[in-house]
C-alpha cells in the first residue's frame, strides 16, 4: 500500500507536466506572479487551489467508486465517456480563453467592492482553477501511476481514497509549495506590463485544448454533437462579447442592463443544443477505429482466436486518451510495425472506449489497470497473455510479436 501511495504522489507530482494539464495549471502559474509582493495572498490561493484539487478527486473517486459498488465496469477518466462533460469542458475552456484575451473580466464587481471581496473572488477561482485541472488531468495519469490506480480500484473504499488523496496532493504539491515558501517563490519573475502579453499568450494553449476536446466529442457522438458545440461556442463567445461590454458601460457609469439581459439571453440558449447532445445519433467511433484492422474486437472474438497459431495484439484505446494517440502515431502506425505483424501473421483488434463500452472496462478490471492505454500481446499456442508498457516503441511491439510468433512454432 504504502508502494502505491508514493506512486500515487509521484504520478501527481509528473501531470503537471502533462500537455492536457498545462493550459489550466497556466492559470494558476499566472495568479502566483500576480501575488508574488503579497505572501498572505499567495499563500491563500496556495490554500484553495490545494482544496479544489482534494474535493474533486474524492468527489471523482466517489462518483467512481459508487458505480462499480453497484456493478458497472467504469475506469479512471470515466467523465470523458460522456460527451455532456466534455461540451462543458469545451465551453469553459473557451471562456477561460476569451478571459485571458481581455474580452471580459471575471470577478470585477467583487475586486470593486473591497479588498476583501477581491481576495474572496481570487479564493474561488483558485479553488475551481483546481477543481478543473484535475477533471482534465486524469486521463493523462494512466501512463505514471497505472499500478497504483489499478491497485485502489481493487482495495475498500477507504484504502482507495488514501491512494487518490495522495495523487491529488501529489498534483497540487508544486503551487501549494510555492505559495507558502517565499524563497521558492523567488524564482518566479517580479509582476510587471509583461504580464498582460504573458496572459493572451496563455490564452492560445486554452484554445489548444478547446481544439482537442472538439475533435474528441466528433469522435464520441458524431457530427451532429460537432454542429451543436460550434453553434455553442459562437453563442457563448458572442456572450462573452457582450458581458465585456456591459462590464465597461459599467465603470463608466452608463446604464448596462440592457447588455446584461442580452448576455443571459444568449446563455439560456446553450442550454437546447447541450441537451441534444444526449439524443443525437453517435457514429460508432470503433467501427472508424477497427477499419483497418482484421477482426473487430470482443471477449467473443479473443477467445474464438487466441490459440489457434497467430499471436493477436489488441490495442485498448480511447479518443480522449493523448497517451494513446501518441503510441498510435509513433510505434503502432508505422511501418516498422506494420512490416512485424504481416511477417508474424498478427491478428490486430481495436477495443475503442471513446464511449463507455462495459466489455472494455471489464477487460481493463481484469488485466488489473484502472485506464488506459492497455496493450495486450496473446501468443500464437494460446499461451498467457502479455501486458506491454504503456508508453510504446516501436521495438517493444515488433520484439514481442516476434516472441509471440515463435511461441507457436515450438508446439
Amino acid at each position: 500500500m504504502l508502494t502505491a501511495i508514493a506512486a500515487a504522489f509521484l504520478g501527481g507530482l509528473i501531470l503537471n507536466l502533462m500537455p492536457c494539464v498545462f493550459p489550466v495549471i497556466s492559470l494558476k502559474a499566472l495568479s502566483l506572479i500576480r501575488h508574488h509582493d503579497k505572501p498572505a495572498h499567495a499563500r491563500a490561493e496556495g490554500l484553495a487551489f490545494l482544496l479544489g484539487v482534494v474535493v474533486t478527486m474524492l468527489a471523482l473517486v466517489a462518483v467512481l467508486l459508487l458505480a462499480r459498488a453497484g456493478g458497472a465496469s467504469v475506469g479512471w477518466g470515466f467523465q470523458l465517456q460522456s460527451p455532456l462533460v466534455i461540451a462543458l469542458l469545451i465551453l469553459v475552456m473557451l471562456a477561460s480563453a476569451l478571459n485571458l484575451f481581455g474580452l471580459f473580466e471575471i470577478g470585477l464587481s467583487l475586486q470593486r467592492a473591497g479588498e476583501m471581496g477581491g481576495d474572496r473572488g481570487g479564493l474561488v477561482g483558485s479553488a475551481l482553477t483546481g477543481a478543473l485541472a484535475i477533471i482534465v488531468a486524469t486521463p493523462c495519469s494512466a501512463p505514471f501511476m497505472a499500478s497504483a490506480v489499478g491497485y485502489a480500484l481493487t482495495q475498500p473504499p477507504a484504502v482507495s481514497l488514501v491512494i487518490f488523496i495522495a495523487l491529488a496532493l501529489g498534483f497540487a504539491a508544486p503551487f501549494t509549495l510555492i505559495s507558502f515558501f517565499p524563497v521558492l517563490a523567488r524564482v518566479l519573475p517580479a509582476p510587471g506590463a509583461w504580464m498582460i502579453t504573458l496572459k493572451h499568450g496563455l490564452a492560445f494553449p486554452m484554445l489548444g485544448a478547446v481544439g482537442w476536446l472538439i475533435w474528441v466529442l466528433e469522435r464520441q457522438a458524431g457530427s451532429a454533437a460537432l454542429a451543436a458545440i460550434l453553434v455553442c461556442c459562437l453563442l457563448l463567445s458572442f456572450a462573452a462579447w457582450l458581458y465585456g461590454m456591459a462590464q465597461k458601460r459599467r465603470m463608466m457609469g452608463r446604464r448596462h442592463w440592457a447588455l446584461h439581459l442580452a448576455t443571459a439571453v444568449f446563455v439560456l440558449l446553450l442550454v437546447p443544443p447541450l441537451i441534444n447532445l444526449r439524443s443525437a445519433a453517435p457514429e460508432e467511433p470503433a467501427a472508424r477505429a477497427v477499419a483497418a484492422a482484421a477482426v473487430a474486437w470482443s471477449p467473443q472474438n479473443v477467445d474464438a482466436i487466441k490459440g489457434q497459431g497467430k499471436p493477436v495484439l489488441v490495442n485498448f484505446t480511447a479518443s480522449w486518451c493523448i497517451t494513446c494517440q501518441v503510441n498510435d502515431r509513433t510505434s503502432l502506425s508505422t511501418q516498422a510495425v506494420k512490416a512485424a505483424m504481416a511477417r508474424t501473421d498478427t491478428i490486430y483488434m481495436v477495443a475503442d472506449s471513446t464511449k463507455y463500452n462495459p466489455d472494455v472496462e471489464q477487460a481493463l478490471s481484469d488485466f488489473g489497470r484502472g485506464g488506459l492505454p492497455l496493450y495486450v500481446v496473446y501468443p500464437a499456442n494460446g499461451g498467457k497473455p502479455v501486458v506491454l508498457p504503456q508508453v510504446l516503441t516501436p521495438g517493444i511491439v515488433i520484439s514481442a510479436l516476434e516472441q509471440a510468433a515463435e511461441s507457436g512454432k515450438k508446439t
